[in-house]
């Protein structure tokens, strides 16, 4: 198999449009380098962004520089043309986003500083010595970091924006999770001592390092209990103007929210149908919950240990892209390698990390699996591995990074809407089962249920948010969290704790969860347009070739550059 990531075909020409792209992306790089280590950028792996106003005032800085310039520069061919309108779309509105103070008031139980200064650890590389010095430099930088946050958190609060308090809740324990004998960075020590590697300079610095992460996070969790939660505020919508720039950010297209609100309703019950008539053929008269109990009795869709679980992955995504590869999609060979791995931590998240620019840093795909959960339903979980590999994120996101004679360093690492992908990534699980690899009532059901969830969080995200009238099922009126509890729970089969997160997930980060379900909507309308101008010549992995092709820009330019209509 090889391994060069250079295509073979002819390369287009680099322009002032792609000059331009790549010199922000490298600004930003030096601004935020958990980013820059995100993407596979190399040489920043060793430093934290600055979280100050300070520091932020610079990203703002350097994205109204930016915009200057793209209002200046001349397009020379329609890459450059979309390249154009993908960056003008981001910036205009991270700085709209910042006009607001989004940025100093970040807090969240997901994807937040709180998350992000930890789960970078994941993905850099320890196997060597040098490896682990870098690591040890990067967590001596989170005392700084949180410091910075800390500063910004204490101007957003004295402006009257402060997060729920049902999120500050969440980051302290998850705060406490990172210390302690038991915490992330106790056990990195202990990876790294495993390891043989270390030097006895390098075990030093790591010790250094180790404890100045964990001071940094004692303090933080220190100053969300003793000072932030008590200027928290109790109600977790965030009003109908944020939210719909807020879903803006998310999709990279406007929607007309309350269209979106009852199409969410109508899909939910679409799905709701599909699963009783799926658990019908499961076990004939059984309602959903009687067709989930019958499936998780049955040993042969069980799977025992991580070890067990992470194979089972890597068997089935391998399998998934033989079985794509040249006939459905055009699968390069690089991104024909997908590693599967057990993640460190144990929050119960699947998630996807993209290659880095060169492929010596492969995707992989992860499973972070939550304390004492040792038993694994493949039937619920063969729909994830196509979410997360191929044909979903891990093509999407792989091959993009492999066009680099197509597409400049921006547009292939660092362009990327929450629509676009995930929503690609839940066209892809029913792709798959349109082609017949969904077959099986039982994998069937697995599919549906992460659907009925994903369109769930379309009503409970929109109607919190925006004040919308709650539905009849769970007695109309204003919305509570003990209704969107009832219908999150009433529509998704899945533990109690998982369905906790993931409703406070959608409480504390507006717009982002209903991405998935509405991104796809907007793929598939795309695909339909597309068929219909096509008529009989219209083809499926033409389709998917020049889609993809144009990396992950918001979904209306997308829309555009996918119609020719730049």
């Amino acid at each position: 198999m090889t391994t060069d990531p250079t295509p073979t075909t002819a390369s287009r020409k680099p322009t002032d449009v792609d000059a331009l792209a790549e010199r922000y992306l490298d600004a930003a790089a030096e601004l935020d380098p958990t980013m820059a280590t995100y993407v596979g950028l190399a040489g920043y792996d060793d430093r934290m962004p600055d979280l100050s106003p300070a520091g932020l005032a610079e990203v703002d800085a350097l994205h109204e520089r930016t915009l200057a310039e793209l209002a200046g520069v001349q397009p020379t061919d329609d890459v450059d043309r979309v390249t154009i309108l993908a960056l003008t779309e981001r910036l205009e509105l991270a700085r709209e986003l910042y006009a607001i103070g989004a940025p100093l008031s970040d807090v969240k139980n997901i994807a937040s500083p709180v998350q992000g200064l930890r789960d970078i650890f994941d993905l850099m590389p320890t196997a060597t010595a040098e490896d682990w010095t870098t690591v040890a430099r990067r967590l001596t930088a989170i005392e700084p970091a949180i410091e910075g946050y800390v500063e910004s958190l204490r101007l957003a609060a004295s402006r009257g924006d402060v997060a729920a308090t049902r999120q500050i809740r969440a980051c302290i324990t998850q705060c406490e999770s990172n210390l302690g004998p038991d915490g992330f960075f106790a056990s990195l020590a202990r990876r790294a001592s495993e390891t043989g590697v270390l030097s006895e300079a390098a075990s030093t610095d790591l010790d250094d390092g180790i404890l100045a992460a964990q001071r940094g996070y004692a303090s933080l969790r220190d100053f969300f209990a003793d000072e932030l939660l008590a200027q928290g505020r109790e109600t977790d919508a965030c009003g109908r103007e944020r939210y719909q720039l807020h879903s803006r950010e998310f999709l990279g297209a406007r929607v007309d929210l309350e269209e979106t609100y009852a199409w969410g309703q109508a899909e939910l019950a679409r799905i709701s149908a599909l699963m009783n008539e799926t658990a019908d053929r499961i076990k004939p008269g059984a309602d959903v919950a009687g067709a989930i109990a019958f499936l998780d009795q049955d040993p042969s869709r069980k799977l025992h240990g991580t070890d067990a679980l992470r194979e089972w992955m890597q068997q089935k995504s391998d399998a998934a892209i033989e079985a794509l590869a040249d006939t459905h999609f055009d699968i390069p060979g690089p991104v024909r390698t997908l590693e599967c791995m057990i993640a460190p931590t144990t929050t119960g998240v699947i998630y996807y990390t993209g290659p880095s620019d060169d492929f010596s840093r492969p995707g992989r795909m992860w499973w972070s699996v939550p304390p004492g959960v040792t038993e694994f339903s493949t039937w619920r979980e063969l729909t994830t591995v196509y979410h997360e590999g191929v044909p979903g994120h891990h093509l999407q996101i792989a091959q993009t990074v492999y066009r680099r004679e197509l597409l400049n360093r921006w547009r292939r690492l660092a362009s990327w809407t929450s629509g676009h992908g995930e929503g690609w990534a839940l066209y892809a699980e029913w792709l798959m089962a349109d082609l017949g690899f969904m077959d099986d009532p039982a994998n069937r059901l697995g599919l549906l249920d992460g659907q009925s969830m994903r369109a769930a969080r379309v009503v409970i995200d929109i109607g919190v948010h925006c004040g919308f009238p709650a539905p009849a099922e769970v007695g109309g009126g204003e919305w509570t969290y003990d209704k969107a509890w009832q219908l999150l729970s009433s529509h998704c089969n899945m533990a109690e704790g998982f369905l906790r997160f993931e409703l406070d997930r959608y409480l504390g980060w507006p717009g982002q969860a209903p991405s998935y379900k509405i991104g796809e909507r907007l793929w598939l309308q795309l695909r339909e347009e597309m068929k219909a101008r096509a008529g009989d010549t219209f083809d499926l992995k033409d389709f998917h070739r020049r889609a993809l092709d144009i990396g992950g820009v918001g979904l209306d330019v997308l829309r555009r550059a996918v119609l020719g209509e730049l």
